[in-house]
């Protein structure tokens, strides 16, 4: 850390593919005070290589446990990136969507939530109802056949709010990115202070 300077702010929303998560994290770069850098697996997914894809975005349900090492070096590896902007006085926001439905369990959250030991960070959990999640799907990719849309965004849904651990949940069927935004930078202002990760990384087996 820049001597003389707190550690940056972490804001880490938790969500599925399309809840909205990347808007959010747009409007806090937009209207939070300071420098906030978007850290989260959108980035990462950019930089991985084609045969490695989706790496880091890799869905539930154990389909490629070839990857699955590599998903845990990536998200240490962001975790990492994250913790050594924190500690450069850089704020940080990241939208993930974390789940633990790999073919054997990982643990990677709560070995993520580790690594921010002694940084200061928010966890947000963006949640977003299943039928507005497939009609943006819809919109983004397209038709899609429904019974299978229903069944992956009913899986992200059951897994990704896994253990369900939160300083904060917004409903972005709901609220526009900057209500949510504005949402979180009120809870940062509040008391207790946000201890979500804290208690996510006392469940850390490694």
């Amino acid at each position: 850390m820049v001597t003389g300077e707190r550690p940056g702010q972490i804001v880490i929303l938790n969500g599925i593919p399309r809840a909205g998560k990347s808007s959010i994290a747009a409007a806090i770069q937009q209207s939070f005070d300071g420098v906030w850098m978007n850290m989260g697996v959108d980035a990462f997914k950019r930089m991985t290589p084609e045969r490695y894809q989706p790496g880091i975005g890799l869905r539930p349900g154990g389909e490629r446990p070839d990857l699955e090492p590599l998903v845990e070096v990536l998200y240490r590896a962001m975790y990492e990136s994250i913790a050594a902007h924190s500690r450069l006085a850089a704020n940080v926001v990241a939208d993930v969507g974390h789940h633990d439905d790999y073919s054997v369990p990982r643990g990677i959250l709560p070995a993520c939530a580790r690594q921010l030991t002694g940084l200061p960070v928010i966890f947000v959990g963006v949640r977003c109802p299943d039928e507005v999640v497939i009609e943006r799907r819809r919109v983004t990719w397209g038709a899609q056949d429904p019974s299978e849309a229903s069944m992956r965004v009913a899986r992200w849904q059951q897994a990704v709010h896994r253990p369900g651990i939160y300083d904060l949940e917004v409903d972005t069927s709901l609220l526009t990115p900057e209500e949510s935004a504005e949402r979180i930078r009120r809870r940062l202002e509040s008391s207790p202070p946000p201890s979500a990760f804290q208690q996510l990384a006392a469940m850390a087996t490694t």
